[in-house]
């Protein structure tokens, strides 16, 4: 997705915003959310041949810059690894606990044995010796495929749902389920108490794709920024060498 490409999807957000609670434009939206919500993917979940956000930050990225932590960018010092598994977990749960009120992806094909960590909360408040340590170890190949599971997923959730299901509040029961699977650590209920006072609109509107949005775009500019460091680096190491 170029900069024209984003601002669309921007546009198109702003007026999922404005009909999702219109129950007589229920198939509208449910359309809607499902474009938007495959260009926050890899292009083979939507089988689209347009380039994803998600594309577009795996684009020739290689280990090193996807593991570096902390990061120099001024809005995040977390590893491209962390966002990546972040928005997997909160798309996860907050879909199949909080909206569907089934079983998480994460436990359907022992998702953390293959991506190699033991982490299964939404990854909020985290210290930074476990940022550190997700992002040294988790397999990335996995996370892309634990990833595109729970899009998946999230696109059969969204599809079943019938007219006037956007307007209902998300259920104390299922709040509750949050702590019960470790999904939200004891010191994050700020996270689940934030959850609590939302329909199933609110949860689509930010869980499912702006928050997702919005952490693929931080990615992107950690990967400009370390790319352009280690250019300058290999510049300056050229000019020493010839003077």
């Amino acid at each position: 997705m170029d900069m024209e490409q984003r601002r669309k999807w921007n546009e198109n957000h702003k007026k999922l915003k404005e009909i999702i609670l219109k129950t007589e434009e229920h198939s509208q939206i449910v359309q809607l959310f499902l474009f938007q919500h495959s260009l926050l993917h890899s292009s083979s979940i939507g089988q689209k041949v347009q380039v994803t956000l998600e594309d577009e930050v795996m684009k020739n990225l290689d280990q090193t810059t996807f593991r570096q932590y902390p990061v120099p960018n001024p809005d995040t010092k977390n590893s491209i690894a962390w966002h990546l598994w972040h928005i997997a977990r909160i798309e996860d749960m907050t879909m199949n606990i909080l909206v569907n009120d089934d079983q998480q992806v994460l436990y359907t094909a022992n998702w953390l044995e293959k991506m190699n960590i033991a982490f299964a909360h939404s990854g909020n408040d985290m210290p930074e010796g476990d940022i550190a340590e997700l992002s040294s170890r988790i397999d990335m190949d996995s996370l892309l495929a634990y990833r595109a599971a729970v899009g998946r997923q999230t696109q059969k959730v969204i599809s079943s749902l019938i007219p006037g299901q956007f307007k209902t509040k998300v259920e104390q029961k299922r709040i509750k389920r949050l702590f019960d699977e470790n999904a939200v650590m004891q010191h994050s209920k700020w996270l689940a108490e934030y959850w609590s006072k939302k329909t199933i609109a609110g949860i689509i509107l930010m869980p499912a794709t702006r928050h997702i949005f919005l952490h693929l775009n931080k990615c992107i500019r950690i990967k400009d920024k370390l790319n352009k460091q280690s250019m300058k680096l290999i510049i300056d190491k050229k000019m020493v060498a010839l003077d």
